[in-house]
């Protein structure tokens, strides 16, 4: 009995030592995880710095002018940034209405309604999208949806709004090229919807399934359940979901470059070209020096600051979810 005591103690003894911090495998770790964190840190403030400084000549030029201006004339050098700040933002907020709803109904669709010989092939599926090259979004945008989308679309939407108040100016397209504002936010929600759908469906399988018996259990039915018991227990999730998503539709270039149809000028309506802030780098930065470049580099730091904005508000939105 005595020898088994000793060995229970020295057990715990060997525990404890092992439990104990300051040991040199824990200070090494603390100073990596340190390290680590302090490196990302001086990556993000390099790569900012970089940019305000090739940035700062276009600011100290045109001032605030430069993002109310909407003239972009390389050879007069009069640079503005106006229409590509509008046709970001523009194209982002479509791609957010178009493909949440969309997201949201795929993974309810998985977690509540789908077989389950299907489940899996399905997702796949959608995961599959995500890993398509956003080049070849943009050409089939460009060679396949834009000229279906003109034929059945905008011409006969052109033709039935002519002359309408609002809505005539809203959804009526002078050239029906089938390519602008609405068929970069379509092609960019539809690129949306695996981040979105596939963070929101596994969220969604996480709720304790005790809570959607017992509200199956009282007599809900099955939209009950997802909009009074799913989707308040999930929302901070949802909510990060969709911010991952607006942060991919607002940097976007390849697929947006192809399908926007790169014109310099503000329209009323969403059938038209336009430009955004990541196609007119993508456009222009090879050939670009001097003032143009400078230009080019102010418009990066717009979109570095709307990207930061866009992750306050998602950290004030969880906050909030998680509060209430």
């Amino acid at each position: 009995m005595a020898a088994l005591t000793d060995q229970i103690a020295l057990t715990r003894g060997r525990a404890a030592a092992r439990k104990t911090p300051g040991g040199l495998g824990d200070s090494l770790f603390r100073a990596a995880s340190y390290g680590a964190a302090i490196l990302v840190l001086l990556f993000l403030a390099g790569i900012l710095a970089s940019i305000a400084y090739g940035a700062w000549p276009a600011f100290r030029e045109f001032g605030l002018g430069f993002i109310t201006s909407s003239v972009w004339n390389i050879g007069q050098e009069q640079y503005g940034g106006l229409v590509a700040i509008v046709g970001t933002l523009a194209s982002a907020v479509l791609a957010l209405l178009i493909g949440v709803p969309l997201s949201l109904g795929i993974a309810v669709y998985l977690t509540q309604l789908c077989p389950g010989w299907a489940r899996k092939p399905v997702s796949m599926t959608i995961e599959l999208l995500a890993s398509v090259p956003s080049i070849i979004y943009g050409m089939w945008g460009l060679f396949v949806f834009a000229p279906l989308f003109a034929r059945f679309v905008q011409v006969p939407v052109s033709n039935l709004v002519e002359g309408m108040p609002i809505v005539g100016t809203l959804f009526y397209a002078r050239v029906p090229s089938g390519v602008g504002i609405l068929t970069a936010g379509i092609i960019l929600a539809i690129m949306i919807v695996p981040f979105v759908a596939s963070i929101t469906r596994d969220m969604l399988d996480q709720i304790p399934t005790v809570l959607r018996e017992s509200a199956y259990g009282i007599g809900c039915t099955t939209w009950e359940v997802v909009r009074h018991v799913l989707v308040p227990q999930a929302s901070v999730s949802i909510i990060g979901a969709i911010m991952l998503g607006l942060g991919r539709a607002l940097g976007e270039t390849m697929a947006v470059t192809f399908v926007i149809g790169n014109a310099n000028r503000l329209s009323g309506s969403v059938f038209d070209p336009g430009s955004t802030i990541a196609s007119r780098i993508a456009n222009e930065f090879n050939e670009a020096d001097g003032m143009q470049l400078n230009a080019l580099m102010a418009l990066g730091c717009i979109l570095f600051v709307i990207t930061f904005f866009v992750l306050i508000v998602a950290r004030l939105l969880t906050r909030r979810a998680k509060v209430a």
